[in-house]
């Protein structure tokens, strides 16, 4: 979702006196690696990790596991060493040796990306199984996430922990009844589309990053979601509250007709020229390939091809990793991705592999890539006076290191 959360997914947020995972800049600039900040060798990319390192190297783990990489122990086990002692992750710990306690900032997206990742990769039921029980102890009455504990359920925050829960075995029902509330019944303005939450008198706006994750909550999938057989063009179907399953082809339909016209998603932050956004539309497609609409994402994929890999090379391992899971999702070959070979170029971010795979064709391994040092893609920091306001979707844009 848009790293995606992007958010890539990412994606996020901060609450006031809180670090926590940051919001996107639209000019798609982010504050350098702070001299001060430590850069674990084992942690992908080399920006500062303060407000999506957990985020980044979950997602850079999975999109290594969906093209056949085996990422280094090392990676792995910087982050497990990451967790507390109670199940949750916060953005980053600095020092991991130092136990947790009430002041440690853990949040429902750092925690439910890296149960994707830890599910995925195998080997890690205690790990996993801690942070489910750590995300159900901090369910909202009404059956969903906000980004920080206590917080207002937001969109976002609930679909990365469906994916989580999906990941692990655990049944979702219940936590896409609370998803879907936020879902935009057809015939009104945004009909189709989710909210990210509810305004202060209750209305629903419709998001594109918000749907982007609602789809594949109400999927029961997560952010390396695979591709569903076609169905057809989607269309926005019923008047009151539809099922998971129809409100994620009722997203389906406003994404499609949001990718229309320019085949991308655009970004309006305050102060700053609205410009493309690379992360949200890579998270797009991964949603419509997903819901069996990769027929409708096709364009928008061909012109992630044509103009986003220059933003992944700016913005690092969450950017490269979107495009990977949108690719993987569509079918394509991130390999050969507008001339640029994106697990190559993932890997070379953090720790050599303990193996590559060169294709889907049979080959043997690859030769280790070299353990380079590349550029990193971060979250910018976004505060808001008590609550979280989400998910590293659309963000995942950033400068370079």
């Amino acid at each position: 979702m848009n790293i995606r959360r992007s958010a890539a997914l990412v994606a996020a947020t901060a609450v006031i006196g809180m670090a926590t995972a940051p919001a996107a800049l639209a000019d798609g600039s982010a504050p350098s690696a702070s001299p001060s900040v430590a850069i674990p060798s084992g942690l992908y990319g080399k920006a500062d990790p303060t407000y999506d390192g957990v985020w980044r190297q979950s997602l850079s783990l999975l999109a290594q596991h969906t093209t056949g990489v085996k990422p280094a122990a090392k990676a792995v086990d910087w982050l497990t060493g990451q967790q507390c002692a109670n199940g949750g992750f916060a953005a980053f710990r600095a020092d991991p040796g130092k136990a947790c306690d009430a002041k440690t900032p853990l949040d429902s997206n750092s925690t439910g990306a890296a149960v994707q990742a830890l599910a995925a990769l195998g080997g890690h039921d205690a790990e996993v199984g801690k942070a489910v029980k750590w995300l159900e102890s901090v369910r909202g009455d009404d059956g969903g996430w906000g980004y920080n504990p206590g917080g207002a359920s937001d969109a976002n925050s609930t679909s990365v922990v469906i994916g989580a829960l999906a990941a692990a075995g655990e049944k979702v029902t219940s936590a896409q009844a609370a998803l879907v509330e936020l879902s935009i019944p057809c015939g009104k303005d945004g009909g189709g589309a989710f909210a990210y939450q509810p305004d202060k008198k209750g209305k629903l706006a419709a998001n594109a990053d918000a749907t982007a994750a609602g789809v594949l909550g109400g999927l029961g999938k997560g952010l390396a979601a695979d591709g569903a057989k076609q169905a057809g063009a989607p269309a926005c179907k019923g008047s009151g509250t539809p099922d998971a399953a129809q409100a994620a082809q009722n997203g389906s339909a406003y994404l499609t007709e949001a990718l229309a016209k320019d085949h991308h998603l655009m970004s309006s932050m305050p102060g700053a020229k609205d410009q493309p956004d690379y992360g949200n539309t890579a998270d797009a497609v991964t949603a419509l390939s997903a819901a069996g609409h990769g027929d409708q994402a096709a364009p928008a994929l061909s012109w992630l091809e044509k103009n986003a890999t220059q933003w992944a090379a700016q913005s690092g391992p969450a950017a490269y990793a979107q495009l990977v899971l949108a690719s993987h999702a569509a079918g394509a070959d991130p390999r050969h991705f507008g001339g640029t070979d994106l697990v190559k170029a993932l890997n070379a971010t953090g720790p050599a592999p303990a193996s590559t795979k060169a294709a889907a064709d049979g080959k043997k391994d690859e030769k280790k890539d070299d353990g380079g040092i590349s550029v990193w893609y971060v979250v910018a920091v976004a505060a808001v006076a008590g609550i979280g306001i989400g998910f590293l979707f659309s963000g995942r844009k950033k400068q370079q290191l």
